[in-house]
């Protein structure tokens, strides 16, 4: 495959390159009378026809390693593309020469991860032959058996997270319907996490509720995630701070293991202003000549040909982001990608209705259980850098409405002082989030600390607790704190306190709380600069000092005179 123009064009995409696969947790001890049936969201491997696994979400960065250390094909890949956009575009001012070629280089490092213009599979891609098969199994097996109970892992719905999440609802009403004929149960419990919430949704919107007992969500995104959903409306902005505290989050989880020399770059080139300064000059001279066309070129070569990723467009964002992708209406490029449209829109039956839908199925009896997650700096390409987030959703989205304050602040003291005492107990111990404006308050939880690519036991034993019980659960219901600290070294999350809450691994580093104070932006500056040359005086192999000439030593009369 050749290889792709660069890192940066990838991070560029971040918003669905770091969608991370889902780890599964240990909840053997869990019982249930009822089945538990799973839906995750993209971590689940797809292939061709021919058993080969795709290059989807971080694969692609595999995929910019040369296996045989020859570069020669990656320069032809830059060049392809840098050509058009110096000559082409900044010299002559065409730039679509430009966007074809952005086009070209990465579709073809995705391959046939890319749906077509219909938004259907390229050469019968799709789920592993193995998964369609334990899917059958399922439909037709009683897993209550001797355990006398129903595991949360004991019934899995695997899909292709990449299609229309209408279409994917009718296949989990299919598999619902079969489990509750072979099990006998009147109604089943579901846990959704991430992208396994836009299909609940949709199921919702088609099927209603009377065959479910609980639904549990956790990280949402069917109200829309901001790292796409800005990112691909024009909401595009690169904050040099948020860059800072997002290279040492990922540092921090392991993603990527990064020099600390360059860390203290990146720090220093924004407390110098350069990365902000940059970022204006952009917007200020070609931006508005390429934001739409480079946004189209990736969009349609990248994620955006997939609808499932398509239901984390906020129902806000919504209009502008097609206008982005596919131009305005009538255009040619809406003509000749028509079908995929077409499924794209029809997440409208779920698109802002999302409260509507939950408020429905709860007036039915149906227990709710909402998990949402923060402590992470969100990935700062869009407007919403420094909202509150577990790195990819802000949790205001992911909590269905809570009022939160910016990463770096805390809820001032005029709003909290203008709470009764029993909105009070909504406010976490941190005061960053107050969860009485949440649509569910008294079932909505916090965790602080785990970020969206980790998912803890205590998060899926609550889920797991409330879609289970036979009747509404609440934060006094379960021995779990409403808000929790989790720890990454020991892998735990417990009751949330003032003493525990500081979890940001950046809050004493160089990118602290930014400021327009201008001494005190000088002295962050300084403070950046000496911090760089005190790591780069350890990087650097200073030279010996040359050898003095020995003088010659006096004689005992010489040196009496």
């Amino acid at each position: 495959m050749k290889k792709a123009l660069s890192v940066l064009l990838a991070i560029i995409m971040t918003f669905s390159l770091a969608m991370p696969a889902f780890a599964g947790v240990d909840i053997n001890a869990s019982k249930s009378q009822i089945p538990i049936i799973r839906i995750s969201g993209d971590g689940e491997s797809l292939y061709d026809a021919q058993g080969n696994e795709l290059v989807t979400g971080t694969g692609v960065f595999s995929a910019l390693e040369s296996e045989d250390g020859d570069n020669e094909e990656l320069y032809s890949s830059i060049a392809h593309v840098l050509l058009p956009f110096l000559i082409d575009g900044l010299i002559y001012d065409q730039w679509d020469g430009y966007y074809d070629a952005l086009y070209e280089e990465i579709s073809e490092l995705f391959g046939n991860a890319l749906l077509d213009k219909n938004g259907e599979p390229l050469d019968n891609s799709g789920i592993s032959e193995s998964r369609k098969k334990q899917l059958e199994r399922d439909m037709n097996t009683d897993k209550y058996g001797s355990k006398g109970y129903y595991a949360v892992e004991d019934y899995r719905f695997y899909y292709d997270w990449r299609l229309d999440p209408t279409d994917i609802a009718d296949d989990f009403n299919d598999y619902i319907n079969a489990i509750r004929i072979k099990t006998g149960h009147q109604k089943v419990g579901i846990v959704a996490s991430c992208l396994g919430t836009s299909i609940v949704m949709a199921y919702l919107a088609e099927y209603g509720s009377d065959a479910v007992s609980g639904i549990g969500l956790d990280g949402s995104v069917c109200n829309g995630s901001e790292i796409l959903s800005e990112t691909i409306s024009g909401k595009f902005t690169v904050d040099g701070d948020s860059l800072t505290r997002v290279l040492e989050d990922c540092n921090y989880l392991g993603v990527f293991d990064m020099d600390e020399f360059l860390l203290a770059t990146v720090d220093l080139l924004s407390k110098s202003g350069a990365i902000d300064g940059i970022t204006t000059s952009v917007k200020m001279t070609i931006y508005d000549k390429v934001a739409k066309g480079v946004t189209s070129a990736l969009a349609l070569s990248t994620l955006c040909t997939w609808p499932g990723y398509w239901s984390t467009v906020s129902a806000e964002d919504y209009d502008d982001a097609m206008l982005y992708v596919f131009g305005e209406n009538g255009s040619e490029k809406r003509a000749e990608y028509a079908g995929l449209i077409e499924k794209i829109e029809n997440y409208n039956v779920v698109r802002g209705k999302t409260d509507d839908l939950l408020v429905a199925a709860k007036n039915k009896g149906v227990n709710i259980g909402i998990v949402s997650k923060y402590g992470y700096q969100i990935i700062p390409i869009c407007e919403s850098g420094s909202e509150l987030a577990d790195e990819l959703v802000t949790v205001e989205k992911s909590s269905f409405g809570a009022t939160t304050s910016k990463i770096y602040d805390t809820l001032p003291d005029i709003y909290l002082a203008q709470m009764t005492p029993e909105e009070r107990k909504y406010v976490s111990p941190d005061k960053q989030v107050d969860a009485s404006t949440c649509l569910f308050p008294d079932s909505t939880w916090f965790i602080k600390g785990a970020s969206h690519a980790h998912w803890t036991d205590e998060e899926i034993q609550i889920l797991y607790d409330v879609v289970s019980a036979d009747r509404q659960l609440t934060v006094e219901d379960t021995e779990i704190s409403q808000f929790m600290v989790y720890t990454y070294e020991d892998d735990t999350a417990r009751k949330m306190t003032t003493e525990n809450c500081d979890t940001y691994v950046w809050s004493e580093s160089s990118s602290a709380k930014p400021t327009n104070n201008p001494v005190q932006k000088l002295v962050a500056f300084l403070k950046a600069l000496f911090n760089w040359f005190k790591l780069l005086f350890t990087k650097v192999e200073l030279p010996e000092m040359p050898q003095l000439p020995t003088l010659p030593q006096p004689t005992t009369a010489a040196a009496q005179q």
